[in-house]
């Protein structure tokens, strides 16, 4: 019997502490979750999101295509190639690490590079040239990426001087931009992308006479319209006064007749027999072209200008191919080069009507520049007015210019700064080299706009480190629209890959020049 009452006290004591174990485990666990998640969160509290305003959200025009020409808004002629910086900082990306990296990847967001084909006209390449006595550093993994994803050369060099590096460059560009450096001694590696084209128009933006284009003239029987663009040679361009008419700038012309005015069936067949047919019997009254001139009866003569008059209607007559916009803030000249490759870039100039060019890039956004985009027209019939003639004429300044940007500055305005700092910067998915940092980034490009196309090549480098005779006629009055696309004072254009909306090149014409023999004439300076 006592036995039994041992047996159950000590049962008791077992099942006491065992409660006492449980519950000393619970309150242990739950104290350790409660202040272990309240400690996690508030230190995801305390670690901020790196998020950046010019965040790209894919390969379309984005506010980081535009940024440099707002950062470098200094009314001059500006060149500059987005698509060549973007390349550059995807392969610094993948060599970075820790905030440095967070910094890059906030501005490159879902932006992926898309490759394209080399070709004598299209030009791509990526390196990275590594001093031979730093090349031990180089992270194998980063220098294996940069070959299969990006095709990138890996280069060793002595970096005693800048020749091989700017012989790469000359080769990169089509011989367009021959030199980027002039000394790379201080730097261990110069991580670049080069790009260039020399591409061509589908048609010559004015017929001239080296070039198959075709010739354009229009002139509506018996009626008073017409209208005519030149045949040129290179002596020969035509001239526009430029920049409130301070500059003479030598430029090239285009044009285009839309003629949905239907003549005959608007004032009626009957009325114009009637008009035409009185006015020309009076005139067959006189003989005014003496006896021996061939008279038509008038029944002959009304059928073959009613059939002339009806033959203008539906009329579609373009010198050359382009797309245009228009509103009461801008012009819009848009136009195609050659495809290349499976590759189709196309040149879009904006200017501006009512403001003054930096001004107006102060204050564009990039979907506004999209939204203009998405608005151009072909130069159709069925795009214009019905029940007139609708004129579009115009002329483009020609100009070849070259420029740099301060890309450290403005990358560091963009948001990415840990890069630069030797403090601060985290490479170390490039190199195991300790204190590793940015110690340059450079950008050049040039650019030839031309009546035959465009020539434009940019390096982003990243170093750590009327009839006459006798006869009779009558000339009707016609409704008339003119589209006035001349531009005539300082505008600003994008080269975009036109399936995909990648920005190649960006930039600023505010002095038109072609080259020393044949720049435009300043004028009142």
């Amino acid at each position: 019997m006592e036995e039994n009452k041992k047996k159950k006290k000590s049962k008791k004591k077992i099942i006491i502490v065992l409660l006492v174990l449980i519950l000393v485990i619970g309150v242990g666990v739950g104290c350790y979750f409660l202040f272990f998640n309240k400690s996690e969160k508030s230190i995801k509290a305390n670690k901020k999101e790196v998020k950046s305003e010019y965040e790209m959200t894919g390969n379309d025009l984005s506010e980081f295509d535009l940024a440099f020409l707002k950062l470098e808004n200094q009314g001059k002629n500006k060149v500059y190639s987005p698509l060549s910086i973007k390349y550059a900082l995807e392969m610094l990306s993948e060599g970075s690490n820790g905030n440095t990296k967070e910094q890059i990847d906030a501005i490159i967001g879902k932006y992926e590079a898309k490759k394209y084909t080399n070709s004598r006209n299209m030009s791509f390449a990526n390196a990275l040239f590594v001093r031979d006595t730093f090349a031990k550093t180089i992270n194998k993994e980063y220098a294996s990426k940069l070959k299969t994803k990006y095709n990138a050369e890996v280069v060793e060099d002595s970096f005693a001087t800048a020749n091989n590096i700017n012989k790469w460059v000359k080769n990169k560009t089509l011989g367009l931009i021959d030199s980027l450096y002039d000394d790379v001694s201080d730097y261990n590696f110069v991580l670049a992308n080069a790009l260039a084209i020399d591409m061509n128009w589908v048609k010559n933006i004015q017929a001239d006479t080296n070039h198959t284009s075709d010739e354009y003239s229009v002139n509506f029987a018996h009626e008073k319209y017409s209208d005519y663009v030149p045949v040129i040679d290179e002596d020969s361009y035509g001239t526009i006064q430029f920049n409130n008419k301070t500059i003479k700038a030598r430029g090239v012309e285009f044009a285009a007749t839309l003629n949905n005015y239907d003549i005959v069936g608007d004032l009626g067949e009957e009325n114009i027999r009637k008009t035409v047919g009185e006015e020309y019997k009076a005139w067959l009254s006189k003989k005014q072209c003496g006896d021996d001139y061939d008279y038509e009866d008038v029944d002959t003569y009304l059928n073959h200008y009613i059939k002339e008059l009806d033959e203008g209607y539906k009329t579609e007559k373009v010198s050359t191919d382009f797309y245009e916009y228009h509103d009461d803030n801008v012009k819009v000249f848009a136009k195609d080069l050659k495809e290349y490759n499976g590759t189709t870039l196309q040149y879009v100039g904006i200017m501006p009507v009512k403001e003054e060019l930096s001004s107006y890039i102060q204050k564009v956004k990039a979907k506004d520049l999209s939204s203009i985009i998405s608005k151009l027209k072909e130069i159709k019939l069925e795009n214009y007015a019905k029940g007139k003639i609708t004129n579009i004429k115009g002329s483009t300044p020609v100009f070849n210019y070259s420029d740099n940007l301060s890309l450290i500055a403005d990358l560091e305005t963009l948001g990415m700064k840990d890069a630069f700092e030797e403090e601060k910067a985290d490479l170390s998915k490039l190199t195991s080299a300790k204190n590793t940092f940015i110690a340059d980034a450079t950008h050049k490009a040039t650019i030839e706009f031309s009546n035959e196309g465009i020539k434009a090549a940019a390096v982003t480098s990243i170093a750590g480190r009327g009839s006459t005779g006798c006869g009779f006629d009558h000339l009707y009055d016609v409704p008339v629209e003119t589209i006035d696309l001349t531009f005539e004072n300082p505008y600003m254009y994008i080269i975009r890959d036109k399936s995909s909306g990648e920005v190649w090149f960006m930039g600023s014409v505010y002095t038109p020049t072609i080259n020393q023999s044949t720049n435009g004439e300043i004028l009142n300076k």
